[in-house]
């Protein structure tokens, strides 16, 4: 396979210690829109964690017969405070566990376990980078931004959802970056559409050497594929469905093909979630 855009960026990776176990509290909770935006005081996590990185939350009391973590992305980082360093997560109520999590008022505490995952690589030369959200895939982004921007990056943004309602950050991302495109499939805000349906014309147009992208998967691989037509490097965190959050139960494989052209099944939770979009087997998920 071919690789597209600039000379190779080597997968950035977490802290060299690696995660760890904190018994979190709760700084606060507040609504947006469909979401719920949670900052908890994590112990060492937020300064370890990285842009594209992801934390488990355990769910209930050490009793509950709620087993498995929920896995969030780490939407943005302090790393000292009044109250300690804080770590931000995004979630949507989707069933028990994230109901209960939802549930969490100011002083609670909750178990995380973080940062996990290799995290996206940052560019070694100041270039004009495309960030791509969809949804509640939008959350790691504005961490990614604030790094790329440190590093003299211009930092252009698409949000997109389904609706208004679904749609995370757009005020916050005018904040940020130098362009912001927002799009709805039900045309309730910005263009009607896709979020990858402006994505051609905006890379061209800014001359951007990287596309960075979070999402569903059908709109990484869309994202992934126009990238590769026109020989722009993309970076894509998956959001694949996790069960342990360490690499050993395997639930969270993908096929990929490696610079040696042989095709591996690399765990989301481990290898990734962050990994190349051109070698992503797409198709196969």
């Amino acid at each position: 396979m071919t690789t597209p855009g600039p000379a190779p960026m080597p997968h950035a990776r977490p802290g060299p210690t690696g995660p760890v176990q904190v018994t979190g509290e709760v700084l606060s909770v507040k609504r947006a829109g469909d979401f719920f935006h949670l900052t908890l005081v994590a112990g060492d996590i937020p300064e370890r964690s990285r842009p594209g990185s992801f934390v488990g939350l355990a769910v209930g009391d050490p009793a509950s017969s709620v087993l498995l973590r929920r896995p969030f992305w780490v939407h943005r980082v302090r790393p000292s405070g009044a109250y300690g360093g804080t770590v931000e997560i995004l979630l949507r109520v989707r069933g028990g566990g994230t109901r209960v999590l939802s549930e969490l008022r100011r002083h609670d505490e909750v178990d995380v376990v973080g940062p996990l995952g290799r995290p996206f690589a940052l560019p070694k030369e100041p270039v004009s980078c495309v960030l791509v959200g969809g949804g509640h895939g939008c959350a790691p982004l504005f961490f990614l931004a604030e790094r790329l921007r440190e590093r003299g990056c211009g930092v252009h943004m698409v949000l997109g959802a389904e609706a208004e309602r679904r749609l995370f950050g757009a005020l916050e991302a005018r904040r940020t970056a130098k362009s912001v495109t927002v799009t709805t499939t039900d045309g309730s805000v910005g263009i009607t559409g896709s979020v990858t349906d402006p994505l051609g014309d905006l890379l061209e147009r800014t001359g951007s050497a990287v596309v960075y992208a979070c999402g569903p998967t059908a709109m990484l691989a869309a994202v992934a594929s126009i990238a590769s037509e026109r020989a722009v490097w993309s970076q894509c965190a998956v959001e694949q469905p996790m069960a342990c959050g360490t690499g050993l139960c395997m639930t969270c494989a993908i096929p990929a093909v490696g610079d040696d052209g042989v095709l591996r099944m690399p765990r989301a939770c481990v290898e990734g979630p962050v990994l190349r979009g051109d070698q992503v087997q797409w198709e196969s998920l």
